[in-house]
């Protein structure tokens, strides 16, 4: 399946999509890596926006980190459910734990957002991997507080959070962080773009494994 396509019809769109997608963008991505490039146009693709192009930034760690992590099956932790239903095509654990009990609980003793009490509860069940953000700020505050503090074991994180308030000042605090990371600029971001981001670093560690 190839950005969603698994009929002839579907490739042949799927094709063509990526052309004009290509076609629209070429001149903001021309200087980055292959990896780095099928990223930001897959989140073109998703989003058929693209201004994304002009707003997505990679830290210069984040494939590769990312890729060796999705090699040694790494869990995966997502802010919302909504995000992991759209990470497919990978072998190892993709969890999200905003409804798990615990977590309800530590949001309700510490007087916290369940998308950052899952990110503590994570920590303290020895979580390692990526995490992936595409709607909670509280959820990367946390992330980066506890990566700060030794508390988080985390290879890479896709910083993605859409709305107009904590967004933009969480992606700035995480690509200022040591992090391997990526995020968008300014309030866009969500689910979509956090799901295609993914997607397609799976899609690369594939092809690299044939």
């Amino acid at each position: 399946m190839f950005m969603g396509a698994s009929t002839k019809q579907g490739y042949d769109i799927a094709d063509k999509s990526r052309e004009i997608v290509r076609s629209l963008i070429s001149e903001e991505i021309k200087n980055l890596s292959n990896g780095e490039k099928d990223i930001v146009e897959r989140i073109v693709h998703s989003t058929a926006d693209p201004e994304y192009a002009k707003l997505v930034l990679i830290s210069s760690e984040f494939v590769n980190s990312s890729l060796k992590a999705l090699k040694n099956n790494e869990d995966i932790l997502t802010d919302i459910n909504m995000v992991k239903s759209g990470i497919t095509q990978y072998d190892g654990n993709v969890e999200c734990f905003i409804k798990n009990s615990e977590v309800v609980d530590i949001a309700k003793d510490k007087k916290i957002t369940r998308a950052a009490a899952a990110i503590e509860f994570a920590a303290q069940n020895d979580f390692k991997g990526i995490i992936v953000v595409g709607n909670a700020p509280t959820a990367l505050y946390k992330a980066i507080e506890l990566y700060n503090n030794n508390e988080l074991d985390v290879s890479s994180i896709v910083g993605v959070p859409v709305g107009f308030v904590g967004a933009a000042d969480s992606k700035e605090d995480l690509k200022n962080s040591s992090i391997p990371n990526i995020i968008t600029k300014g309030p866009k971001g969500g689910t979509p773009v956090a799901v295609a981001c993914v997607n397609s670093l799976i899609h690369t560690m594939r092809n690299i494994n044939k």
